[in-house]
């Protein structure tokens, strides 16, 4: 009774603060001039390349490669990049720290739960013109997504969406990189194209932590 009490409580704040969030999104004007892909390439490509060609010569590739994967960790907070050149393996070339995402260990399962999805995802879309600067949007739900959802009988259209890695620091639900590291992330991806991107999001790094309990 006490327990079903105080999911049922919990349940109604998560979706309180979703709200408040959505409220809080409405105050942040989109770009007063949009930009396209290509603009932001052009406008920023050199000063990334800069940041970013050292970081892939120590590791002996080439910039951009022609292809990269990103293992993002939710409980050390971080997203490893690791990339290859047409023939080569992946190799490890820097991280990123994520600066806010919500939720604990475990999968998302509905919309407004306020979690961070995990699984292996792809980069559906590149987003010049996002509220936190620049963003790229997570193919959330994908097909395995889809199919725990049949399993469990859990209604398809509740699954939510609008799952993005994006700039600042402050997010429900997506990773905020802060606006440098998005930056740099967001010309990456469209110097290597889409389809040569992985992506897999888990509860942590089981090289440094052991397994989570999930709730």
């Amino acid at each position: 009774m006490k327990r079903g009490f105080l999911i049922a409580i919990l349940l109604i704040l998560a979706g309180f603060a979703v709200w408040l969030y959505r409220q809080f999104l409405r105050t942040i004007p989109l770009p007063s001039n949009p930009r396209t892909v290509e603009e932001v390439v052009a406008a920023l490509g050199p000063a990334v390349k800069s940041r970013l060609e050292p970081a892939f010569q120590n590791a002996g590739l080439s910039y951009p490669p022609d292809r990269i994967t990103l293992l993002a960790y939710k409980a050390e907070k971080r997203i490893d990049l690791q990339a290859a050149n047409a023939s080569g393996k992946f190799r490890p070339v820097l991280s990123w720290p994520i600066l806010a995402a919500s939720g604990t260990a475990g999968p998302k399962l509905r919309e407004g739960d306020c979690q961070v999805p995990e699984g292996t995802y792809r980069i559906a879309e590149l987003n010049p013109n996002s509220r936190f600067h620049l963003s790229l949007r997570v193919n959330y739900p994908n097909a395995d997504d889809i199919a725990r959802a049949n399993t469990d009988g859990r209604d398809l259209s509740t699954l939510g969406g609008d799952i993005m890695i994006h700039g600042g620091a402050a997010s429900i639900g997506c990773l905020a990189i802060g606006d440098p590291a998005v930056e740099e992330l967001f010309v990456l991806a469209a110097l290597t194209g889409l389809d040569e991107i992985g992506l897999v999001i888990a509860s942590c790094d089981l090289r440094e932590n052991s397994a989570p309990k999930l709730p």
